[in-house]
């Protein structure tokens, strides 16, 4: 049951098909699966496992009848920021331990319609405002691959779940790097699409920061999950029509050319990530790719202020309107979070200076990708962070170098300033403490098809595990 749990997407839908496999068998793997290894991992805010086998006798009978949806009968978890209406939706924070949805979310909207089946909803940090998942209101949620450390963040949660085999496919939303920390961190494969891509809700579908993406243990999972979220809503003014696809055949990147930048400028970067993130290179050579290094030259600290201004005009205030009526309540990182954004907008004019410095910090990116197919370099620089950890009082140190924000270890935030390039994480090794990493793949402006065509290329040449010894 346990080899059932990590059966992938594609290949499970291919057996209900042939009628080889029931979604009976397959949801009850995976609730099997999250009944043992939960207690450890903590992926899991909500279970709704009675229903979901109902909806899976349901979907068996629809294989039988000859009319299965897309994603019939297939369990996925939901990142619980995205609401479903009539079921708890609190945002990881005792303030809103017993706020109830009025909306459902398009993207769960559009995953129940294709068949899908919402099995559990997946944790998060207080607000999704950190790279690590742990709250007040759900407890510390661990690695799969080593406890001791955490998911990522904030959608850990669903790439703790994913590398745990308690869902076959999981939702996830990246305002900072919330969808491809956690993937590098768990070694599965996260997508950032581009701006408008897929629909999102009010306020936050008007902040270009702002994606909500697919998740899954294999390029052609993510590719499958991220075709049934995409294209316009009448809710939301800046969806993209039309819905623009992800072909079936994925992996040719004969003569393609790849730039390949170790780092983004002065990021300090772990001697295992950067080596990790070399494989990846000569793989995609391997593959039939033209790869080239070259440097981007960004300052990180240009990067993470036009950040937080950002955060600051629209993020922030959302965390320091709760804070103002339950500070109490709040977890420390979530009003250290406030409080930083709210600095960085001190200064007359602060927003637009960050406007000014993000048509910088994109200037040398986009002009790599005027020369080259894609550009590829790590997720993060360290492979992980401490479970537990607030990262408020006590300084993340990466490659001996003490950082002045935790944050400042992704190489993320950089493609939600280039928030219409396509990223897309994927697995590039694992490091001595256990714990995997990553390598974004960055696309042009829309150009979804290439990451994913990469990506598949990385995966046929070096493949990853998908199941943790540990569990």
């Amino acid at each position: 049951m346990t080899d059932l749990a990590y059966l992938p997407a594609t290949e499970a839908l291919r057996l209900f098909r042939s009628r080889e496999l029931s979604p009976v068998e397959l949801v009850t793997a995976v609730i099997e699966r999250a009944e043992a290894v939960e207690p450890q991992v903590n992926a899991l805010s909500e279970r709704t496992f009675e229903e979901a086998l109902l909806q899976a006798k349901q979907a068996e009978r629809a294989y039988r009848d000859g009319s299965p949806r897309p994603l019939e009968g297939l369990p996925i978890a939901a990142k619980d920021e995205q609401p479903i209406a009539g079921r708890l939706a609190t945002d990881g924070s005792l303030a809103y331990a017993d706020h109830v949805a009025e909306v459902t979310h398009p993207i769960i909207e559009r995953i129940v319609a294709a068949g899908g089946i919402i099995h559990a909803r997946t944790t998060t940090p207080e607000f999704c405002c950190a790279a690590f998942t742990h709250s007040k209101l759900w407890g510390v949620t661990r690695n799969p691959w080593n406890p001791d450390y955490s998911p990522g963040g904030s959608s850990g949660g669903s790439g703790a779940a994913l590398a745990s085999g308690t869902a076959t496919l999981a939702t996830g939303s990246d305002i900072g790097g919330s969808i491809r920390i956690p993937a590098a961190n768990t070694g599965t494969v996260g997508f950032k699409p581009p701006y408008g891509r897929v629909p999102a809700m009010a306020p936050f579908n008007l902040d270009h920061y702002c994606h909500d993406g697919s998740m899954a243990r294999t390029v052609a999972d993510c590719a499958l999950l991220q075709n049934t979220i995409v294209g316009p809503h009448p809710h939301d003014v800046v969806s993209l029509r039309p819905a623009v696809h992800i072909p079936d055949r994925l992996g040719d990147v004969t003569g393609m050319r790849i730039a390949y930048a170790p780092n983004l400028g002065d990021w300090e970067i772990e001697p295992e990530v950067a080596a990790n993130t070399e494989a990846v290179a000569d793989a995609l050579r391997e593959a039939g790719a033209i790869v080239e290094e070259v440097e981007v030259g960004l300052r990180r600290a240009d990067v993470f202020r036009a950040v937080f201004i950002h955060f600051g005009a629209i993020f922030g205030p959302m965390v320091t309107r709760v804070a103002a009526e339950h500070g109490d309540l709040l977890n420390p990182y979530a009003l250290a979070f406030a409080a930083d954004a709210a600095r960085a907008m001190e200064e007359p004019g602060a927003f637009l200076t960050g406007l000014e410095m993000e048509a910088a910090i994109y200037r040398p990116i986009g002009e790599l990708l005027d020369r080259y197919d894609a550009l590829i370099c790590p997720t993060t620089g360290a492979p992980g962070l401490r479970a537990g950890e607030e990262y408020v009082d006590t300084k993340l140190s990466v490659n001996g170098v003490e950082l002045d924000n935790y944050l400042e270890y992704s190489l993320t935030p950089v493609f939600n300033i280039a928030s219409r390039c396509p990223v897309l994480n994927v697995p590039s090794g694992r490091a001595s403490n256990g714990v995997p990493t990553g390598v974004q793949i960055v696309g042009r402006g829309y150009d979804d098809a290439t990451v994913f065509h990469v990506g598949a290329a990385v995966e046929r040449v070096r493949p990853w595990a998908h199941r943790p010894e540990s569990l």
